[in-house]
């Protein structure tokens, strides 16, 4: 299992580095300008030590309530704590899912305050790719057929912005500690979606 896992973490991470966020995005026709947070991207690609997890912890609490951006990026945090692949792989899940299930809350908050997007939604809205009106019938569509289950199932969703399906739910929903929840439980379905993803593509093409 270990091995196995470990394979996955090393596929996931060559797919990552080989296909920069803008790019898969851009792949998916949901492509926003995201050229000014390249350099946090790049800070969590080389985050290290206890340091690093705190950055981990800050792009995803960043990426669940501002940045239009996709959180697969921390599976390539080295942080060298000293750790197998494997055990590394899950610190890097339970951090980053913890710091986005905080920032779903502010996101929640925000949602619940005003019954309208944030200023990044807003913008991503005005964008020439109509990402927040398909986002936002799809996942009103999912959310009262689902509830929170339906959140969860949103957020495992590889390269989608995790922003959209956030804000999306958060004006129709009205339990803070469950949205908190869900999106732990999202985060953490998306990030292994993405390593078991890695793996088939590694075993099928991988040779």
């Amino acid at each position: 299992m270990i091995t196995t896992l470990d394979g996955s973490v090393q596929a996931a991470s060559f797919a990552l580095q080989t296909t920069p966020a803008a790019t898969r995005l851009a792949e998916t026709g949901l492509a926003v300008s995201l050229t000014e947070f390249a350099w946090l991207e790049q800070l969590v690609e080389t985050a290290t030590g206890p340091v690093g997890l705190v950055i981990v912890f800050v792009y995803s609490f960043l990426i669940a309530f501002a940045l239009p951006g996709v959180s697969e990026v921390v599976l390539l945090a080295p942080l060298e704590l000293g750790l197998s692949d494997s055990l590394r792989l899950t610190v890097v899940i339970v951090v980053s899912a913890l710091g986005k299930a905080a920032g779903s809350v502010l996101a929640f908050h925000l949602g619940q305050e005003a019954k309208e997007a944030g200023p990044i939604v807003r913008f991503l809205r005005n964008s020439r790719f109509d990402v927040i009106g398909w986002s936002e019938r799809r996942s009103v569509e999912v959310a009262r057929r689902y509830g929170y289950a339906g959140l969860a199932a949103a957020l495992s969703i590889p390269f989608f912005p995790d922003t959209i399906s956030i804000y999306a739910f958060a004006v129709l929903e009205e339990d803070y500690w469950k949205f908190a929840l869900a999106t732990f439980a999202g985060s953490v379905g998306r990030l292994l979606v993405t390593l078991g993803l890695a793996g088939v593509g590694l075993a099928t093409f991988g040779g």
